[in-house]
């Protein structure tokens, strides 16, 4: 974790959550860190327990108001972060939203929203610190996307879909960035104990709690070293945590095996939701 020491970071959704715990997790390694969402009152919160574990007095910690689907808080947010940090080595694109739901019952705000923030707020934030990063030829971007980034599960259509574009984006995006020196990465978290999940809980579907509930709710601070100790290794895909890792390599490998296991888990909630039993 020393490699962040001294480093400018710039983390969205960094009022809770994934967000949170990596700006703490920076802050006490030595970093600069300036955590941006919307909520000034939740920012400032934040702030106060991230300044309270900083290594030193000496470091930067601050906050700035961003709304990442708005182009204008996106550039306002940027010049204060440039400004506030005078450059930026990493930056961390973690804020996003969910609502689960079936398919037919999914308003069309729910879709064009998720794909707003998840997916054009990624490339809003990352293409308007690309100049920074390209003219000073090094350079981090963290993109963090989701376990539905790769594969999808019921009650998830406009969630995955989103997450899906993001690693599609960043695949793109590491290759045009090789000849400036400038790294990418995704993370594909599964369920994290956060405020997001407890919001998404309100809306899973039957068939959706009977899949997740096959999943182990990691600790934020868990993901936020994992997503870190990659950034460092330069590496591209981040999995976090051990049970992550295998569905992955189990859904790369054997992907009928996966969604066999999954219908069987969907099959059987919709029986139960109907009254047709077990």
């Amino acid at each position: 974790m020393r490699y962040f020491k001294d480093k400018k970071v710039f983390i969205t959704g960094g009022s809770s959550g994934i967000g949170k715990s990596t700006a703490a997790l920076l802050a006490r390694n030595g970093a600069n860190v300036i955590i941006g969402a919307r909520n000034e009152a939740k920012l400032e919160t934040a702030l106060g327990q991230i300044e309270a574990v900083a290594d030193s007095a000496e470091q930067i910690t601050d906050k700035v108001v961003i709304d990442i689907a708005d182009k204008a808080s996106v550039s306002a947010a940027r010049d204060a972060v440039l400004e506030r940090l005078g450059g930026l080595d990493v930056l961390i694109n973690n804020a996003g939203i969910a609502q689960p739901g079936y398919v037919q019952e999914l308003s069309d705000d729910v879709f064009e929203q998720q794909m707003r923030v998840n997916y054009f707020g990624t490339v809003n934030v990352t293409r308007a610190f690309l100049p920074t990063f390209v003219e000073q030829h090094s350079g981090h971007i963290c993109n963090v996307s989701s376990l539905l980034g790769f594969m999808g599960v019921f009650g998830y259509t406009a969630y995955a879909a989103s997450k899906f574009a993001v690693v599609g984006f960043s695949d793109c995006l590491r290759q045009e960035l090789l000849p400036h020196g400038v790294g990418v990465s995704v993370v594909y978290p599964a369920d994290v104990d956060t405020p997001q999940l407890a919001e998404e809980n309100q809306y899973k579907p039957a068939e959706t709690k009977a899949v997740s509930g096959n999943v182990k709710v990691m600790h934020p601070d868990a993901v936020a070293e994992a997503m870190l100790k990659g950034i460092a290794s330069g590496r591209y895909n981040i999995v976090p945590g051990f049970g992550s890792k295998f569905t992955h390599f189990m859904y790369r490998h054997f992907p009928w095996m996966v969604r066999a296991t999954i219908d069987g888990d969907v099959k059987k909630a919709t029986r139960a939701r109907n009254g047709n039993g077990a």
